[in-house]
Parts: structure tokens; C-alpha cells; sequence
């Protein structure tokens, strides 16, 4: 039998000069929400590309959520089998 899945994310950026924020949200199919942050800074001798800033915040925010979905996935296995596993990476 196939089943579905879908995950929803949410991306807001915020500039600032030489600065790029990134807020991401991940809900997933149980309802669950997981929030990432990521930030870059444009060096002052790089051209100013507003597209750059936001994809290395993007995948930084990103990456933080991977690392919270990695964690929870840990410690539900451990819930589950009632003895710690081994970390997942």
C-alpha cells in the first residue's frame, strides 16, 4: 500500500544592509511544527546579490530544522524500543 505524505515549509527572509535572516517553519503530517533560524552577512568587497544572502540563510534555517527532525526521529526510536540507539547524523 502507498501513503502519501506531505510536509508544509514556510520561508520569511528579513535584509538588513549586509545582513540575511531566515525563518523557516516545517509542519508535518501529525501536526507537529519545527522552527529553524539561519542567518549570512555579505562581505563589505562582495557585490551586493540579495538572492545569495537568501539561499545561504534559507539552508542555514534549514539545516537547523534537519538537525531538530534528526533528534526527534532519535528519540522516538529510543521511546519505541525502550533503550538508547545509537545517534543518527
Amino acid at each position: 500500500m502507498d501513503t502519501l505524505v506531505g510536509w508544509h515549509v514556510e520561508m520569511e527572509f528579513q535584509e538588513e544592509g549586509d545582513r540575511t535572516r531566515a525563518a523557516a517553519m516545517i509542519r508535518l503530517g501529525d501536526g507537529t511544527e519545527i522552527r529553524g533560524r539561519g542567518n549570512a552577512q555579505r562581505h563589505h568587497s562582495d557585490p551586493e546579490q540579495l538572492r545569495v544572502g537568501e539561499e545561504i540563510a534559507g539552508a542555514r534555517a534549514l539545516m537547523d530544522i534537519a538537525s531538530q527532525l534528526l533528534q526527534k526521529a532519535h528519540t522516538e526510536i529510543d521511546e519505541a524500543s525502550g533503550r538508547t540507539s545509537r545517534p543518527l547524523a
